[in-house]
């Protein structure tokens, strides 16, 4: 006769329904391997019960151990999924049911040497989810007044398909709360990077400056800065630091709070520049640098002084000639080798008509399907047929651009552009 067909059938099946409806009604793992424990033990009339989670990154099951009714964790055991018997119920899928668990080779003598417990009968079932992969395994040891039997077995395996869905119902709920909260932070973090932007244009006298940024992440390492000087200047900054997402931006942030600093000094544009190399390299780790346009703009004088560290192509439209120059940086990225330094800041005269285009690699190296990358050259040839757009259309006509050649493909780095653009006064 089968577990369900002799006269405690009807007290069973009340005890199961009872053990299902409270697996149901709680999603925190540890309050649900306790039930499971406290259910098998009690249902089965067993000294001890462990559930043993599967976990296929590193293909191990991992349990704590919970003795009698007491489900309070004493320790954690943690094994390759192909050891002991629960490994191999783990991946044969077949119930082990040993009346002496010594007289098994596949036994593990070691957690009993190691607790002082001694294990005689013992009762192992597979858990499976939805799809009947594996969830973990339900381990069950020394039956009171004798061994498992087959009502025991029929029993186990039905609180074993019960217990393994609602560890993966369980699970899933975790795994979806964690991206939310992760999701809610990086919400955060990217309204906090946007609020660092400019959020606006600078007005000056005879210039068209515009600034643009589009992380291809919720945060991003890109960034630019326009910081008005008590002289009447004009700071500006356009900077990728390496990698895009939480660890650039967090780079970001405090390159930009350190160029803000040290720029508005007396000093010069160069020790600005140094200083900040020098305390980006305390900082950052090795595999981290930054590289930065860091400019001032003289608008009485028409002129912008500049240093490079790394940050490039800077392209000059000049008007006089319809060409397009590509301008060297002046040293390496920021914080890439302590010991560089940065000299010879390049000033640049700036003509009615002439465009000074800023923008980082993300736009250069947007590839389309075939892994042909946007590039230089079709940048240099936006500049010479925008070069007469107001500075902000033109970056939205870069953009597009990109947009239109890569077809579809998934933005891989961020975008960043300053533009630059010498306008007859009073237009």
């Amino acid at each position: 006769m089968t577990a369900f067909s002799d006269n405690r059938r009807p007290a069973d099946l009340e005890r199961l329904l009872d053990i299902a409806r409270r697996l149901g009604a709680t999603v925190d793992l540890d309050q649900m391997l306790a039930a499971i424990v406290d259910a098998a033990t009690s249902l089965l009339d067993c000294e001890r019960a462990t559930v043993f989670l599967y976990e296929e990154a590193s293909d191990e099951l991992c349990s704590r151990i919970a003795t009698g009714i007491d489900v309070s964790p004493i320790s954690e055991i943690r094994f390759p999924a192909s050891r002991g018997i629960a490994g191999d119920v783990a991946k044969t899928g077949r119930l082990v049911n040993l009346p002496d668990a010594y007289a098994d080779p596949r036994f593990n003598q070691d957690f009993d040497r190691a607790s002082g417990f001694r294990t005689r009968s013992m009762l192992a079932v597979r858990l499976t989810d939805h799809d009947d992969a594996t969830v973990g395994v339900l381990q069950l040891l020394n039956k009171r007044g004798g061994v498992f039997d087959h009502r025991d077995e029929e029993i186990t395996g039905f609180l074993g398909s019960q217990a393994g869905v609602a560890i993966q119902r369980q699970r899933l709920l975790h795994h979806f709360a964690e991206k939310q909260r992760i999701q809610r932070d990086l919400n955060i973090a990217r309204t906090i990077q946007q609020g660092l932007l400019p959020q606006s244009n600078p007005v000056l006298a005879g210039f068209d400056v515009a600034g643009w940024n589009r992380p291809a992440d919720e945060t991003g390492g890109d960034f630019f800065d326009f910081l008005p000087l008590e002289d009447g200047r004009l700071a500006l900054v356009i900077a990728d630091a390496t990698g895009h997402g939480i660890g650039p931006a967090l780079v970001m942030a405090e390159a930009r709070a350190l160029f803000r600093a040290l720029v508005s000094g007396s000093a010069g544009l160069e020790k600005a520049v140094n200083d900040m190399h020098r305390l980006l390299c305390l900082d950052l780790p090795d595999n981290r640098f930054v590289t930065a346009f860091c400019g001032i703009l003289d608008s009485r004088a028409a002129e912008i002084e500049f240093l490079s560290a790394g940050q490039g192509p800077i392209l000059l439209y000049e008007a006089s000639t319809g060409t397009v120059c590509d301008l060297p940086a002046q040293g390496l990225p920021l914080a890439f080798f302590p010991e560089a330094t940065y000299e010879g800041v390049t000033r640049i005269q700036m003509a009615e008509g002439d465009v000074l285009v800023l923008l980082t690699d993300g736009f250069y190296e947007w590839a389309r399907e075939d892994g042909e990358a946007f590039g230089e050259e079709r940048v240099g040839e936006l500049v010479r047929r925008l070069h007469a757009a107001p500075a902000a259309q033109m970056i939205d006509a870069f953009y597009r651009a990109v947009l239109d050649f890569t077809a579809g493909t998934s933005q891989g780095d961020d975008l960043t552009a300053v533009i630059v653009k010498r306008i007859a006064v009073g237009e």
